[in-house]
């Protein structure tokens, strides 16, 4: 009778330096929720985050980027990690490295072990991850369960793009194809924004897009800490008309995914129809970076996504959100309290 296999033991240390931890987080396929800048971000409001570093025999198998966000009286504490963990990969196993899925027992090895590090370090009424990682994927993770407030959508739509620029323009609705081309003859001010004092005049046309279509959005700030703190990985496109910004997509990148984060554009824009050959050189961009996949951050049932989908004839669905309860809190936290609510939807907003 074969012997059985040995249990994985994992040990857990906390990275501290963030060029060592956006180095690992890229070196296996992370996601750019997952990079120091994104936890960044999100600590200059009211979330801490713990950039935890998976080990066996000291060889890095996994990370996660672990955020916390304290809560109110018995509640004590949410730790949320967004499309992670990121975990390596063995040989013979490389497709699936790209997306830091790993092989299964490592990927149950580091996905428990993280979860129990925030069950011991920080408590509270639990965890929620959401794994960038497709649905279907095997995962067996003590107590899980699934989670009755979703936060990042996990129906989507990513793009290929180790295919070639034709192949993927021909995937696209005939209508979204034809603007871009029209785009591309009538030579469009498609620019590249990094400058502090352009991203407030993008964030204009932002604001008109969200008052028109009735969603809320951040404080400038919260968007210029976007651009400082992701630095090279935040992509900003804005196509300008007579000078000014008419139409915006915004992603941010890691070595194999960019992922879409804001879009919008005013009636200028629109008139100039400019909204597909903006998002299209965002595209273009990831591609010429060497990146493999085009994430539109989700699809619901409004024009936003039905805009999205004109890219591909296809959709896409990830694991979605996986709660782990730390108390006996955690169904009055998810079912009664209106505060719950309001933190899903700031979270949902990438707030």
């Amino acid at each position: 009778m074969p012997a059985l296999s040995e249990p994985i033991t994992l040990a857990v240390d906390v990275v501290t330096e963030p060029s060592t931890w956006d180095r690992e987080v890229l070196a296996l396929g992370g996601h750019p929720l997952q990079l120091w800048g994104w936890g960044e971000v999100k600590a200059a409001g009211n979330w801490r985050a713990h950039r935890l570093r998976v080990t066996e025999d000291g060889a890095t198998v996994g990370l996660a980027q672990l955020l916390v966000r304290p809560l109110p009286a018995q509640f004590k504490a949410l730790s949320y990690v967004p499309r992670g963990p990121v975990v390596a990969h063995h040989d013979g196993e490389t497709a699936q490295a790209v997306f830091g899925v790993g092989d299964t027992a490592t990927r149950n090895a580091v996905t428990n072990t993280v979860v129990e590090w925030a069950r011991e370090n920080v408590g509270g009424v639990g965890i929620t991850i959401e794994p960038d990682w497709p649905a279907g994927t095997q995962l067996d993770l003590a107590g899980r369960r699934y989670a009755p407030n979703q936060i990042l959508i996990p129906s989507t739509l990513i793009l290929d793009l180790t295919q070639s620029a034709d192949e993927l323009l021909a995937d696209m609705r005939k209508s979204t194809r034809y603007e871009i081309r029209k785009g591309s003859r009538a030579g469009l001010d498609i620019r590249r924004v990094t400058e502090d004092a352009e991203v407030l005049r993008v964030l204009d046309v932002y604001k008109e897009t969200a008052e028109r279509a009735g969603f809320a959005i951040h404080s400038d700030e919260y968007y210029l800490d976007v651009n400082r703190s992701l630095g090279d990985k935040s992509v900003l496109v804005a196509t300008y008309i007579d000078d000014a910004p008419a139409c915006f997509a915004w992603c941010v990148n890691s070595a194999s995914t960019s992922f879409l984060l804001y879009g919008g554009g005013n009636d200028a824009g629109r008139k100039a129809t400019a909204t597909a050959p903006t998002y299209w050189r965002t595209i273009e961009i990831a591609r010429e970076q060497g990146l493999v996949r085009y994430d539109m951050n989700g699809l619901l049932n409004d024009g936003i996504s039905d805009f999205k989908k004109s890219f591909a004839k296809h959709t896409d669905e990830l694991v979605g959100s996986i709660d782990v309860a730390f108390s006996r809190w955690y169904n009055t936290w998810n079912t009664a309290l209106p505060t719950a609510k309001k933190v899903v939807r700031k979270l949902r907003g990438n707030g």
